[in-house]
This record gives C-alpha cells, structure tokens and sequence, in this order.
C-alpha cells in the first residue's frame, strides 16, 4: 500500500518532502527490487549468492545516488570522517538491516512490530533534528504495517514472507541515512542503530554463533532470542510482546538520546549496553561453560562438512541414477547414518528406491526425511536413520545432510536430462525404422 502511493504521487511526494526527483526515484526503485527479490525468494527460494548480489547492486545505487554514510558521531570530539570507506560502509548498512529485518521474521507479528516501533521512532528523530526528508515515507509506512499487523499476530491470517521483511530492512535502512544525514547530535547513527537495536543484536549473535559452531552464515536454527525466550516458557503471543515492549524501550532510548549532550550520552550508552548484556546472559548467550561443547561442535560440523566435500568427485562423475546411488551412500555413511533411503520421483520416468542399512520402521532410529531440491523437492528425498542413542536428529547434522542435498540436486537433473535425451532419441529411431518397415 504503502510502495504504491509513493509510486503514484512520484515527484510531488519528492517535492513535499524536500528530496531531489533523483533521490526519491531511487527511494522508489531501489524498494521495488528489494520487492521483487524477496516475491522471488518467497515462490522459488534464491540462494545467498543471488541475494546479495542483489541487495548490494540496489546498495551501490542508492550510494551513487546519494544516500550515503560519510560520517560517525564520535560523543566526545567532532564527527569521524570516513572519507573511501564511507562506500563499503554503506553498503554494508543497507544489505545488513535488509537481512537483519529478514532473520528477526521467526514468529507471527514480530517483525512487523519491530518495523512499526523503528519507524515511528525515525519520525520523532527526524522531527527533533529537522530532518522532514524521510519523514513522510516513515509516516506512510508504519501506518500501513500498522495495518496489516493487526492481521499478522498470532493466530496470523495473512504473512510477511520474505518480500515483507526485506522490503521493510530496505526502507528502514534508507530512511535512517536520509533522516540522520549530516546531523550535528553527539550520536547522529547511533540512534537508528539502537531503534533497530534488536534485529541488529539477533543477526549478530547468529552471525557469531554460527562461525564458532562452524556452520554456513545462512543456516537456519532455533539459537535466536525469540527461540531462547520459547524456551523459557513463553507463549508465542508472550514472546512477541516481551520483544515489542524491548522494541519501545530501545525507540524511546533513541528519542532520548536525540537531545543529550555528550556526557549524557555516554552515560546513556553504557546503562543501555549494561542492560543488554545481562538480557543476553539471561537467555543464555556468553556462557563460559557452552565454549567446551560449541569447540566439539565445531570439530564435528567440520567432520560432516569435509564428508559431503569429500562425496563432490564421485557425485560430478555420476553418469546414472546408480552411480549417483553410489555416491551418495558412503557420504551418508560418514554422516553416521546406519539407514539409508533415496527416494526419486517420477519427473517423466519410472521412480525409484535405494535402501542401504536396516528398515526405518526399526524404532530405535532416529530418521529424518529431507528433500533434495528443498521445497521445490517433486517427491526427490533422502530419508537417513541413526542409530547411535540419539533421540532426534541435531540441527547440525541436519545442516549437513541438506549440504549434501544441495551437492545431488544438479546431479539429478543433469542425469536427468542425459535419460530423456536418450529416449527423445530412441523413440526418434524407432519411429524411424518403423516408417521404413512400413
């Protein structure tokens, strides 16, 4: 809703809020095909490569075109001037919040709420230091997820989907360049990055937990604040609100600091970082005692990770769905798996199973299913089954069977293109001879 009454006011809303028509198409764009590639991501799934590539290309513009960051608010001297790295900056701040916004999308109306409170505390700001350029597009949007949250709550009845979430990072990034862009307050981009505090936090504690446990950067898993208050007991409605409420405190903190002097605010900085620390330990992060075991993790993740790496020759050389078999079996081998399935689909020819190990009814197994292609699977699956005392399989482990997976899928389609090559000529040649027998 929002993106559309930008883009039919188009140059008058750039001339009410005193931005250049370049400035304000580049807004628009830019919006547009954060937009598309998360509509992209939602219906065929894209890979990190292509996402940043995108979202850094969309950076690159937005700098070019001058939403920049060429200054840090430095409390107790003048601005630090970034001078070159102003550009790699920038492009680090956009594509971060956009994927920042993106992760924190775990539960029913929580990214929504967090966008709502970082755009409303973008107002405020933007009123305190003068800023009117951005103003109206923060007003516009957090009306509109206004809106739409009261839908996206649990029970949800409608979804932001990545679309949503990306989109929402994009804006709240740009918003927060136009709004603090030359400002003379003693924590000028402090103050978008404490309303964005949250998102912010939870992709870097994921970003570090999961280069300690050795895991790729994109990986999902359930070490996320919201997990880590699930596990406390919370409710899915509660969890949400506990992150709202942090939210407003954390806007309210930004409010705050809008006006401080620089003594205040470092005062401020450190009761908020206080604060937040102890939050963090609460729920479980900077443990002493987890390093011992996130050490073993990461040697055991390093373990699967070199097996599927070491699965890589045979599986580019597989010519046949049983070569593929082949190669698949002693990578899953070195996973532990004592059961081994692999279910392929119809696709145009016959399906087919391959078994290795005892039967998955066996109750002493722990057994996953996972679909090679991920959701875009078509009945192709690789079921496994431990046997070691485990009583579900790890999310580590898991990770490293969808590695696996990822390393099949081109296989299965090559091969299967080379099989309907093949019969697209055997049928041409029987046709062929019996025209001539005719």
């Amino acid at each position: 809703m929002a993106v559309g009454l930008g883009l039919l006011m188009g140059p008058a809303a750039g001339s009410m809020i005193n931005l250049s028509p370049v400035m304000t198409a580049a807004f628009l764009a830019g919006g547009a095909v954060i937009a598309a590639l998360g509509i992209y991501d939602d219906l065929r799934g894209a890979n990190a490569r292509t996402k940043f590539a995108v979202q850094f290309g969309v950076a690159a513009t937005m700098y070019a075109l001058g939403f920049r960051i060429e200054t840090l608010a430095n409390p107790f001297g003048p601005p630090i001037e970034l001078g070159w790295l102003a550009f790699p900056f920038t492009m680090l701040w956009i594509a971060g919040i956009i994927n920042a916004l993106n992760l924190i999308d775990g539960l029913d109306g929580l990214a929504g709420g967090v966008a709502v409170v970082a755009l409303a505390t973008t107002v405020v700001v933007g009123v305190l230091h003068g800023r009117t350029g951005m103003i109206f597009f923060a007003a516009v949007l957090a009306g509109a997820v206004l809106g739409f949250l009261r839908y996206n709550l649990n029970p949800a009845s409608i979804f932001m989907g990545d679309s949503g979430s990306m989109f929402l990072g994009f804006v709240l990034a740009t918003l927060s360049i136009g709004t603090h862009q030359k400002s003379t307050t003693a924590v000028s981009l402090l103050l978008p990055i404490i309303a964005l505090g949250l998102p912010i936090a939870d992709t870097l504690l994921a970003m570090s937990r999961r280069a300690a446990r050795g895991v790729p950067m994109f990986s999902a898993d359930r070490g996320h604040i919201h997990h880590r208050l699930l596990d406390l007991g919370l409710t899915h409605r509660q969890t949400v609100l506990v992150l709202h409420g942090a939210s407003v405190m954390l806007g309210c903190t930004a409010i705050a600091l809008a006006r401080a002097t620089p003594a205040q605010a470092f005062g401020g900085l450190l009761l908020l970082a206080t604060a937040s620390a102890l939050g963090l330990y609460r729920l479980g992060f900077f443990r002493v005692e987890n390093a011992l075991e996130v050490l073993e993790a990461r040697k055991r993740n390093a373990a699967m990770r070199q097996a599927v790496v070491q699965a890589r020759p045979a599986l580019e050389a597989a010519e046949s769905f049983d070569e593929l078999w082949r190669a698949i079996e002693p990578a899953a081998r070195a996973l532990k798996a004592r059961d081994i399935q692999l279910r392929l689909g119809v696709h145009g020819g016959p399906r087919r199973l391959y078994t290795s190990g005892v039967e998955t009814a066996d109750s002493g197994l722990a057994c996953a299913t996972f679909g090679i292609g991920g959701e875009r699977s078509a009945g192709d699956e690789l079921l496994l089954g431990w046997a070691d005392g485990r009583s579900k399989v790890d999310r580590d482990t898991e990770i490293a069977v969808e590695l696996l997976c990822r390393e099949v899928e081109p296989v299965l389609v090559r091969i299967r293109s080379r099989v309907r090559l093949r019969n697209m000529i055997g049928s041409a040649r029987q046709g062929g001879r019996n025209q001539r027998s005719a």
